[in-house]
Formats: structure tokens, sequence, C-alpha cells
């Protein structure tokens, strides 16, 4: 049996370019992955799937990630043997946070401990999901196309405070919720990690704020408040609900946190840092 840590990421930017041929759109992101995140239990057994979900109304069959995973590691390996996993959710769901997508990974990297295989492990992630490749390896990285194709960063540890309201947000409804005018050029990258660096707000955007506050005003509203709180950098993850903002230090996140959880006693909030 073997515990692992399930990582949330962030989006420290994120571009959405245009609209793709196949109906896609096309993407230029930062994703940094977080201190902060799921547990997940995995114990190899004779045959079959097994799953179970602890602190979120989640499917323990073929419609979870984890599960779908597990399927399609032990079928590239030759089915080996079969595997229990105990998913210990933590962090909100359709949240912005990559959290399925995160469990997703961390499933291929404990079978391959489990039941090591020449199975090469990306195309199995990238079928299962665009944010799952970037777990595979987590750190910090730039990505484009619909957020498969990485190149890897220098790590940065940026702390920050992470505040959910506890509204789900469909990235598939965003996406169909973009106009033109929500298109925006590449992210100057450089220019943000520099920032970040220095402990500056950078100059960051993400494109699909103006959808999701369309479909949700009330984000809009609580981003509005978060900024008059006098947080810095304050900018959605993904397609929402989670917001991020920046801190001095891991300190004044938790200090953040603290009053944050004073003012909105029935949101999720954490402080955090980049891993």
């Amino acid at each position: 049996m073997i515990e692992r840590f399930s990582p949330a990421k962030v989006n420290l930017g994120l571009s959405v370019l245009g609209r793709r041929a196949d109906g896609y759109h096309q993407l230029h992101t930062l994703f940094a992955a977080l201190d902060v995140g799921d547990r997940i239990t995995l114990e190899p057994i004779p045959q079959g799937i097994e799953l179970r979900v602890l602190g979120a109304d989640l499917p323990s069959g073929p419609a979870n990630l984890a599960y779908q995973a597990a399927r399609d590691y032990l079928e590239a390996a030759g089915n080996p043997g079969g595997v229990r996993i105990v998913l210990e959710k933590h962090l909100p769901i359709a949240a912005g946070l990559g959290g399925g997508s995160g469990n997703a990974a961390t499933v291929l990297l404990g079978l391959r401990q489990f039941y090591p295989a020449p199975v090469d492990l990306l195309p199995l992630a990238r079928n299962l999901g665009a944010d799952v490749a970037f777990f595979l390896r987590g750190g910090l990285a730039e990505a484009r196309g619909i957020g498969e194709l990485l190149s890897p960063l220098e790590p940065l540890q940026v702390p920050l405070v992470l505040v959910n309201p506890g509204l789900a947000v469909s990235a598939a409804e965003a996406y169909q919720a973009m106009k033109p005018d929500d298109y925006s050029p590449e992210l100057p990258v450089a220019s943000i990690l520099a920032a970040l660096k220095r402990g500056e707000e950078p100059g960051w955007w993400n494109s699909l704020e103006a959808p999701v506050f369309r479909l949700r005003p009330e984000l809009a509203e609580l981003k509005a408040t978060l900024r008059a709180f006098g947080l810095r950098g304050v900018l959605m993850s993904g397609s929402g609900s989670t917001f991020f903002a920046l801190a001095s230090d891991l300190a004044q996140a938790q200090h953040l946190a603290a009053r944050l959880r004073e003012r909105f006693p029935r949101f999720w909030i954490r402080p955090a840092q980049t891993a």
C-alpha cells in the first residue's frame, strides 16, 4: 500500500488565443503546482478496480478520472493485476484547481510503481485530459495548444492565498460562453516571472474571467471585493471559481487566510505556495 499527495494547480495567467478548426480553443498559460491538494491511497489487489471517495460526492466508477486512469494504465500494462484506490478529497470540485486531473496523474504514477511496465504515461495522460499531462511532472510549466504542449520552467516559490466561494463552474460552459472580444494575445511570460521573483504584482490576466463573470456575475463582485479587501494580484484560476492572490511570504498568506475566513466563513480558503 502506498499513499501519495495529489497536488492542486493554479494558472499564473491564462490567455485564450482563439478557436481552432477542431472546435477546441488555443491556449497559452503558466501552470503552477501547489502544496495543497488531495491524498490518494493505492493498494494492489488480484484484479479489478475498486475506488472509494471520501470527503466529496463524486462517482466511484468509470465516470471518475482516477478510475479511468487506473483502467487505462492496467490495460496498457497488460492487466498485471488490480488496484484498490481510496481518494481523500480536500479540494473543492469544479474549482479551476485541477483536482480531478491531479488525481488521474497521481494514479498513473502510483500504478507504475506497483506494476512497472514499458508504458509511456504521457499519451495516457493526454487522452484523459489536457491538464493531466502537466501533473505527471508538476512544478512550473508554460503550456500551449489545449494545455498539453508543455515547456518545463525553473521552479518558483510564490506564496498565495486561495479563495473558493463554493460555486461549481463548468469549464465547458465557460468556453462555450466566450466571444471573439474575449480572446487575448500571448502572455508576457518573462515579465510575469520577473515580477513574481521581485514580489510585485504581475501584468497577468485570465481570458476566461469575462465569460465566467457573464455566467456568474457574483464572481465578478467577489473579485472586486477581494481587491477592495487589499489583496494583490487577484486572479481567477482556470475556469474558476477559485481566486488566488499574492502574499509576501507564507506567514502573510496564513494571516490573510485567517482574516478572509472571518469575512467569508462559508468559503474554502487556504494559504498555499507554488511547489
